[in-house]
């Protein structure tokens, strides 16, 4: 974040200062205001592409092994441009190298989600997938095992045989 508004800043000097030599040669004839929106817009230019690479740039990083099961898009009033191309503000990727199976109840894994935020900190929810039921549940409070492996007080949420979570899973 500190680095974008660094580049932000620059950003809006360069801008500023490429109307600033443009005004030289012309003779001074651009107007006083020119120099200062240029800046402004270049300011803005620079954070709305920030903005629609951020999403790229964090993929391309992403280590082995990580799919992309959903993307979320964001269009806002105060950003117009957004409803006409939105960009992905929201990712959920699930790491296919953490599914693990227990030979007692191989129908049923386990494995690490992972949720990315423009602005927030990764998060990370250990989840279960049943892939003969076509169902899922997050191991989270109140989850445990049974001596058999079986999962004891989860929620278990129906899903189609589509959904990508399941895919990425059971596809393993």
């Amino acid at each position: 974040m500190f680095l974008e508004l660094i580049g932000t800043i620059f950003a809006g000097f360069a801008f500023a200062g490429v109307v600033m030599v443009l005004n030289k040669l012309t003779g001074g004839r651009l107007p006083r205001w020119a120099a200062p929106v240029a800046a402004g817009l270049g300011m803005i230019g620079m954070t709305i592409a920030s903005e629609y690479s951020w999403y790229d740039r964090t993929v391309e990083t992403l280590p082995e092994g990580m799919e992309i099961v959903q993307e979320v898009e964001s269009k806002a009033f105060y950003r117009p441009w957004t409803y006409a191309v939105p960009f992905v503000n929201r990712f959920a990727a699930l790491d296919t190298a953490s599914v693990r199976t227990n030979e007692q109840v191989p129908e049923q894994r386990l494995a690490d989600m992972y949720f990315y935020g423009r602005w927030s900190p990764i998060s990370k929810l250990p989840i279960a997938v049943d892939c003969a039921a076509n169902s899922r549940a997050s191991l989270a409070d109140g989850v445990e095992f049974g001596d058999d492996g079986r999962l004891l007080n989860a929620d278990w949420l129906k899903v189609s045989a589509g959904d990508p979570i399941i895919e990425a899973t059971c596809g393993v």
